[in-house]
């Protein structure tokens, strides 16, 4: 019956097909009755669930060429029911590659090894980049129970993988003569890393370990998806409903507006408000009622954290000490010491070194931010106050309008957001003079996504770029940049371009106004658009080398580039016109703009310094951790703490960039980066911002190169030297510790 079950499945391109060889199988029957008595009911069957299963598969999207403008993902006839199954096939066609690669009897080489693992899966490709990408900008709860239910399939496919020994052979076999083969400079790089792989993976373990590695994975795997859901039901699920007039005090109209949009889209009467950043960001900065405010933060902080379903400090004990049992299986004292082993840092001690004296040089300049803030909440009010974490945004936002006389609501009618994201493009166009067109033939997973088709200079075809500005019940918080198709060359030496998407969670529009975005997050906006030019640009050979593949602590540079250009005259200038009006964005704003463009910066760096040290002192513990969550987390970054510590507060319960979004022992990676971008943007400033030629170099040598050389080489190769932190202290108006300190003295990164 099996060897029967495998032939129908060949045959069963046509429900002729199987009906033909249904109608064999039966005339055989009759002739040797006894013999194949028992499979006739399995037959009857086949008529019926087969033929059904076939017409299921015959109507899913994922089993078939795209039939769609570049073949982008049919999201117009995806169904959540074709996800799973399509899950299944993709899983099973990469078990039988990799196992067609593991038993070839013929001597290991890069191509029939190497390149042929890395060319494996591609089904499996196929559905789960559009799956994971609609599952974090539009779950619900079936798309949720899928993730649960496949997310085991696929770490045990992983698993099945890299644990392979006689695969692991082959690999090693290959990497053991990589001298004698003198591979050019991107296959070596993809046979160092494909070893790599294996090794971190557990492939070098005896079998009790893999064994044990298997179960460590799969249950991390697990964690780390129910930790995720758990943050976003848990914040979802607040709302903060205000019915009265006087409760609005000190809310400018446009928020009011969004309030009132927000709450009768929900059915319901008076102003809503939530814990997305469009709606608590600005509530914090405005609203006069102190009391509200502290509900809000108690609220934000509070996500994961309340001891019902929904609470994830157990599953932060349970995916730390599995981390740790992972390292100590791979022969590390701790997993940061582990995970860093492939970054430009390498070592916890590196790590530490940039944090410390990040904190040294802005901790100071922090402490004297937080006194000017007291002293205008002291003076401002009638009551002595202290400055507590809810009143952080709105006094600041009070003392930066007294100082600079410049704030989000006289810059927001400004940027106007369709304005704003031609201004991004056009940005791009001076650069890199690439242009993008709109193809509206292009399926979306929601309404609100645009989908744009990228050219080169040359006129050639370069990417898709989806966008998707606006939040909703099933998105996650934040703003991600990801690819739907990594950019590759296939077997005849085609270049496959890739397939990019943006996603944000900006200011939706009103009835009465378009999206008005705030200056921050017009700097999200470049932030993730520097990531899509990053993967857009890639020109190599392998997907799992393009783009943004490279190290973590070196993937921030593209992006943090680009919020360069939001505080040049330049731009600002180009990008910057009134929605109502058409006029330019007034020159003294723009300077107001530049001149605010420092303010409490020394807090801002504390604040990610203290992201930074928290990631850290989860990762290079060295023994199981059974205890306190909330107390870890505030002995961990008490060295950052500016403003006073909120007793029941917790972030580490929420925080997904650690526990569920790929930053484990990463975090400080922002930072390492913003050494770099300061120092990378400080040749544009040079040369001119809009410099062709110095565009061109960061292009060709940064932006077009993804994980294809060490990127420290890449790096010197763009700038001449290694980076170093005094562009950065220039940048944010901070002198160094020691005045004397220039060149090889200052830290290097």
């Amino acid at each position: 019956v099996t060897i029967m079950q495998k032939y129908i499945y060949v045959l069963s391109n046509t429900c002729q097909a199987v009906k033909n060889f249904q109608i064999r199988l039966f005339g055989i029957a009759r002739k040797s009755m006894h013999f194949y008595l028992p499979i006739i009911p399995y037959l009857c069957y086949i008529n019926k669930s087969t033929l059904k299963n076939m017409k299921q598969n015959s109507e899913n999207p994922f089993f078939g060429t795209y039939r769609t403008p570049f073949e982008t993902p049919p999201f117009d006839q995806i169904e959540t029911e074709h996800y799973e199954p399509a899950f299944d096939e993709g899983i099973r066609q990469l078990d039988e590659e990799v196992r067609a690669i593991a038993d070839n009897a013929e001597l290991p080489t890069f191509e029939n090894t190497i390149v042929a693992l890395e060319r494996s899966g591609k089904l499996l490709d196929k559905v789960s980049s559009a799956f994971f990408n609609v599952l974090n900008a539009e779950a619900d709860d079936e798309m949720m129970d899928i993730s649960q239910r496949v997310s085991p399939k696929l770490s045990e496919s992983s698993n099945n993988i890299y644990l392979n020994e006689k695969l692991f052979a082959r690999v090693k076999s290959v990497y053991d003569r990589k001298e004698e083969l003198h591979l050019p400079t991107e296959d070596a790089r993809l046979l160092e890393k494909t070893f790599e792989a294996f090794c971190a993976r557990g492939a070098a373990l005896g079998p009790e370990n893999k064994e044990k590695y298997r179960r460590l994975s799969s249950e991390l795997s697990l964690l780390s998806l129910t930790f995720d859901q758990n943050a976003l039901k848990d914040k979802n699920r607040y709302e903060l409903l205000l019915t009265k007039e006087d409760e609005l005090e000190g809310l400018p109209e446009s928020i009011r507006e969004a309030a009132a949009l927000r709450a009768k889209e929900k059915g319901k009467t008076g102003w809503l408000f939530n814990l997305s950043a469009p709606s608590y960001v600005p509530f914090m900065r405005y609203s006069a009622l102190r009391g509200l405010r502290e509900k809000m933060y108690r609220e934000y902080m509070s996500v994961g954290n309340k001891g019902d379903e929904y609470d994830n400090k157990e599953i932060i004990r349970k995916i730390v000490n599995i981390r740790q049992e992972i390292a100590n299986l791979m022969g590390h004292a701790n997993y940061a010491d582990y995970k860093l082993k492939h970054t430009m840092a390498k070592t916890p001690a590196r790590v530490y070194k940039l944090l410390n004296e990040l904190l040294e040089a802005y901790k100071p300049v922090a402490q004297s931010e937080y006194e000017a803030v007291q002293g205008f909440a002291s003076v401002t009010e009638k009551e002595n106050i202290t400055v507590m974490p809810w009143d952080w945004s709105y006094y600041s936002e009070k003392l930066k309008d007294t100082r600079f006389n410049v704030n989000d609501e006289m810059t927001r009618p400004y940027f106007e957001l369709n304005h704003v994201k031609k201004g991004v493009f056009g940005l791009a166009t001076q650069l890199y003079g690439i242009t993008f067109k709109e193809n509206k033939e292009i399926p979306v997973y929601h309404p609100e996504v645009e989908a744009y088709e990228v050219y080169d200079a040359d006129g050639k075809f370069l990417s898709i770029l989806y966008t998707d500005f606006h939040p909703r019940d099933g998105k996650q918080s934040g703003a991600w940049m990801n690819s739907i198709k990594e950019q590759y060359r296939d077997q005849d030496g085609e270049d496959s371009r890739p397939q990019i998407i943006i996603v944000m969670n900006f200011t939706r529009p009103t009835e009465t106004k378009p999206s008005l975005l705030t200056f921050d997050e017009v700097n999200t906006l470049l932030h993730e658009f520097g990531h899509a030019l990053h993967g857009m640009f890639a020109k190599g050979s392998y997907a799992s080398l393009s783009g943004t593949n490279v190290y973590r602590d070196f993937v921030e540079l593209p992006s943090q580039l680009m919020e360069n250009w939001l505080t040049e005259k330049e731009f600002l200038d180009q990008i910057a016109i009134h929605y109502q009006t058409g006029e330019k964005i007034p020159q003294e704003l723009v300077q107001k703009l530049i001149d605010a463009s420092n303010f409490n910066v020394g807090y801002a760096c504390c604040r990610q310094l203290s992201f930074g040290f928290l990631d850290m002192a989860w990762h290079t513990r060295t023994e199981p951790f059974g205890g306190d969550v909330i107390a870890f987390e505030k002995e961990a970054w008490k060295q950052t703490v500016i403003v006073p510590e909120v007793t029941g507060t917790l972030m580490s319960s929420s925080f997904g960039h650690i526990f569920s979004g790929g930053y484990s022992a990463g975090y400080y990676g922002y930072k390492w980066a913003e050494v770099l971008d300061a120092d990378a943007f400080s040749v544009f400033k040079e040369t001119g911002i809009f410099n062709r030629e110095t565009a061109r170099s960061f292009r060709e040598n940064i932006l077009s190169k993804g994980g294809t050389e060490d990127p420290d080489i890449l790096y010197r190769r763009f700038r001449g030297k290694d980076a170093e932190i005094g562009a950065l202290l220039k940048r944010n108006g901070i002198e160094p510790a020691d005045s004397s300190a220039s060149g090889s003295d200052q830290m290097q990164v």
